[in-house]
């Protein structure tokens, strides 16, 4: 009897253990997330009750004054409507593009093979390189318009720079689309094709009823991922227009809160518009989410 209990005991600690040994391994990455994303979060939050400034060491708690600002400032506004067709040349672009090149890529062969590594190589690389790049090449005397024998100003021209931009970034991110796209393409059965094609489907009618309803789940990765990208489009715009040309026609709503907060000293605000727009986000991704994710259930 006295030498159960002591087992017993052991037995009604093992959770306990088991608890601690999986907060050793999960604590890390709690404590990250809390110092870098959640952390921030609040402070951003706190700022944009007060009219706090990096230059002022006291702030006033000015409560939803600045929210209300924002919601009537004309900029603001704008930086909205960039960002919303900058996200929708984003997200639109890659999806299209990317399945089109996923599907030539789903083949066997050391040149496919390489041929995928080239497609996701400008993933990898850096925002900023990307667009020194593709501004040199923009250039009026650049290669683009050598080639083509004009003199179209891709990133001068009020008109065209925000799509150019939009191009650029979706250049970028059609390597991952198309890898995302290939691997669901991968994972498409064989024997769906070959009944298919047996009833009588052509190409164009095997893809449209057999492998894109299989690629619901990669086209709500891609579109979730782009859309993020797209709203938090800075590094791109900063070097190839700095916001321009003209008065804030590639502006986007993370430009902003950079220059507001950095440039204009006005963190408060600053603070205001970056809480404004992550919860944009959220409420868009997640009607995006829902609704993908309805598709994928029907299919």
């Amino acid at each position: 009897m006295f030498r159960t209990a002591p087992a017993a005991a052991r037995k009604a600690a093992v959770p306990w253990d088991r608890l601690a040994y999986l907060l050793s391994f999960v604590a890390p990455g709690l404590l990250i997330y809390a110092c870098f994303v959640l952390a921030p979060i609040l402070l951003s939050l706190g700022y944009s009750l007060t009219n706090a400034n990096l230059f002022t060491p006291t702030a006033r708690f000015v409560g939803l004054d600045n929210y209300l600002r924002l919601l009537t400032d004309s900029s603001f506004l704008t930086s909205l409507k960039v960002t919303t067709i900058l996200t929708l040349i984003i997200v639109i672009v890659p999806n299209v593009a990317g399945v089109g090149i996923a599907v030539l890529l789903d083949r066997d062969g050391w040149l496919y093979k390489a041929l995928r590594s080239v497609f996701f190589i400008p993933v990898v690389l850096s925002s900023v390189v990307v667009s020194v790049v593709w501004m040199a090449m923009l250039q009026d005397e650049g290669l683009i318009n050598r080639l083509l024998g004009t003199r179209i100003g891709w990133l001068s021209d009020p008109d065209l720079a925000l799509y150019s931009i939009g191009m650029i970034i979706s250049w970028q991110m059609l390597g991952f689309c198309s890898v995302v796209y290939l691997a669901a393409l991968q994972g498409v059965p064989q024997s769906l094709h070959e009944a298919a094609s047996i009833d009588g489907a052509g190409p164009w009618t095997r893809f449209r009823k057999v492998t894109w309803p299989l690629l619901a789940p990669a086209l709500t990765t891609n579109t979730v991922m782009l859309l993020i990208t797209g709203f938090k489009a800075y590094d791109h715009i900063q070097v190839l227009t700095a916001g321009g040309p003209g008065v804030g026609t590639t502006a986007t709503v993370a430009f902003n809160v950079i220059q507001m907060g950095f440039t204009a000293n006005r963190t408060g605000e600053s603070s205001a518009m970056a809480v404004l727009m992550l919860v944009i986000i959220m409420i868009v991704s997640g009607v995006v989410l829902r609704v993908l994710n309805r598709r994928e259930v029907d299919l």
